[in-house]
């Protein structure tokens, strides 16, 4: 294993599975009160950020783990939520294409277009899906080199080719 000490978690505020848009059904690891601290925090897009953004137990929960991560990351339109919990505020950012209007509407942020991931100090977004592949490379070679971030590349044939 590359990692061997490190893994990866799904929190949630409840411990309870979450139906996503599309059907899949996933399982929380932790709760909120019982997550443990975290190195890199990553905020996936999807539907379900169009109303979480509002949830202010998820936006105080974020806000107050991201403080002490090394790294404060999303995906798409999870970028909105990071904005929500200040993060993203005075910052260079970016999200999914159909959503940098709305994100911009929220004000206090730069949201770039047309790229695929922005880092801005410790906080980086990506623009979507295979962006966030992108994004999560990138982020394999800052914490553990480039060598091993090749690696995983190689170990998961991602060589992104568009048509």
């Amino acid at each position: 294993h590359l990692f061997p000490d490190d893994r990866v978690v799904l929190i949630a505020e409840e411990q309870r599975t979450i139906r996503c848009a599309k059907g899949l059904r996933v399982v929380p690891d932790f709760d909120f009160a019982s997550a443990p601290a975290l190195d890199v925090v990553l905020v996936p897009g999807g539907q379900g950020t169009r109303r979480e953004v509002s949830n202010a137990k998820l936006i105080e929960w974020l806000r107050g783990v991201g403080a002490s991560c090394e790294w404060v990351t999303s995906v798409c339109t999870g970028a909105l939520l990071l904005h929500e919990a200040g993060f993203a505020r005075g910052r260079r950012v970016t999200t999914h294409w159909a959503f940098v209007q709305t994100l911009r509407e929220r004000g206090d942020v730069t949201v770039l277009e047309r790229v695929r991931w922005v880092r801005d100090g410790n906080l980086v977004t990506a623009a979507g899906v295979s962006a966030g592949i992108d994004m999560a490379l990138w982020l394999v070679g800052q914490i553990y080199g480039v060598d091993v971030a090749r690696k995983v590349q190689r170990g998961n044939e991602y060589d992104r080719a568009p048509p």
